[in-house]
């Protein structure tokens, strides 16, 4: 009785709740998509060197990094509903502003703003999915719930791309708020009836009675945000400048480096499926430890292309292919390394962590790609990617799931 139990709430929450997450998911990026595809036109409009081109992703990027912090450590106390409200309804507000922005600073400052409503979505939603599902199917639930998010950055740079050439890049920021904020008012009531306070308070009891991570999983959480750090600090600041390394050094319009990023994502529609998938049959710490390896590999091949042309469509894709089948795995791997009690604040670290770095390092690499080149801070990063992924990995590699 009980299995059949388990099994109706499985397949309810697979057909229900979950398809509601995946549109939230992609809606909350709608906007959030945007920094990296539209910072050509924003460097030329404003007359940007390298490193305050960078300041304006890493506005954004910071204030996220700091509202995950608490956005976590509150939702393992007042619940879910009000934080994804917030970064589903507050970015349209945050979008809106900062397609109204007409100098640079006000640019900032709406970026930030953009930012800290931003944060409160990832340390409720992945959580709150997590429990809904048995332990076995976590992977498969959240790299189904990775289709919404990478859909939005498939989809999202194409949009804004061909609205910016029409109605410059600011059209692009205003027209996306408000379909998001349209949403953002359907999730607030649905989450209200879905997800009241007594529906949450249950599911935290049930998630408590689950046994406990295994012995030595505080070393491998320390060893894994490293690698987050300094790995995929590296790695992110690449990933940064990807649309200015495009019209700078390889000669792309900024309309199609804008829509190029999304050739970035669009495997990420069908492969963080997959990756769950991967998680569930064979364990997490694999995948993680080979995709952090490739992911530097792929630094190195993206400094080989010579122009626009099949070998940057190949290396964009590939790039974008690792990074979705290792979203889901490392979601799956924080969940069984970390305290039942605790999981929403240790996912708003990790989140925080992932945004922090990137954000970071990005001006610290435009004031050296400003000295050095392009080709000098790649081949760095990619060394420096791919030497933590190697050596973290000795720390993590006997966790088990």
């Amino acid at each position: 009785m009980d299995s059949v139990k388990t099994e109706t709430k499985k397949r309810s929450f697979f057909l229900t709740s979950l398809p509601f997450f995946i549109l939230a998911h992609a809606t909350h990026h709608l906007l959030t998509a945007l920094p990296q595809p539209m910072l050509p036109f924003i460097q030329q409009e404003f007359n940007l060197n390298y490193a305050r081109s960078a300041a304006v992703t890493s506005a954004f990027s910071l204030s996220s990094a700091a509202a995950q912090l608490p956005a976590g450590w509150l939702a393992d106390r007042i619940g879910p509903t009000i934080l994804i409200t917030i970064g589903v309804l507050g970015v349209a507000v945050g979008g809106m502003f900062v397609g109204l922005s007409h100098t640079y600073i006000v640019l900032l400052i709406a970026m930030v703003f953009m930012g800290l409503m931003a944060g409160g979505y990832h340390p409720a939603s992945t959580p709150l999915i997590s429990l809904s599902v048995p332990p076995n199917q976590r992977g498969r639930a959240l790299g189904l719930h990775l289709i919404g998010g990478n859909s939005s950055f498939f989809l999202a740079p194409l949009i804004a791309g061909g609205i910016a050439a029409a109605w410059g890049w600011r059209g692009s920021y205003i027209a996306l708020a408000i379909p998001t904020a349209i949403l953002g008012v359907f999730f607030f009531i649905y989450l209200s009836r879905r997800y009241g306070k007594a529906h949450v308070e249950e599911m935290k009891r049930k998630q408590v009675e689950e046994n406990p991570p295994q012995p030595g999983y505080k070393r491998r959480l320390i060893a894994f945000l490293t690698m987050m750090v300094i790995g995929g600090g590296a790695g992110a600041s690449v990933n940064s400048f990807l649309s200015l390394y495009m019209v700078n050094e390889l000669g792309a319009s900024k309309e199609v480096a804008a829509m190029a990023l999304s050739i970035v994502f669009s495997s990420g529609v069908w492969a963080g499926p997959i990756g769950g998938f991967i998680s569930d049959r064979f364990g997490s710490t694999r995948v993680i430890i080979v995709t952090g390896i490739l992911s530097g590999l792929m630094i190195f091949a993206l400094k080989e292309v010579s122009g626009v042309g099949i070998g940057l469509w190949a290396v964009l894709w590939a790039m974008g292919f690792i990074q979705a089948i290792r979203f889901p795995v490392t979601e799956v791997f924080i969940m069984s390394q970390s305290p039942a009690r605790h999981r929403s604040t240790v996912y708003g670290v990790y989140y925080s962590t992932m945004q922090y770095t990137g954000a970071i390092f990005a001006p610290i690499m435009g004031g050296f790609i400003d000295k050095f080149g392009f080709p000098t801070m790649f081949t760095f990063s990619a060394y420096a990617v791919t030497a933590v992924a190697i050596v973290t990995s000795l720390f993590i590699w006997d966790a088990r799931g």
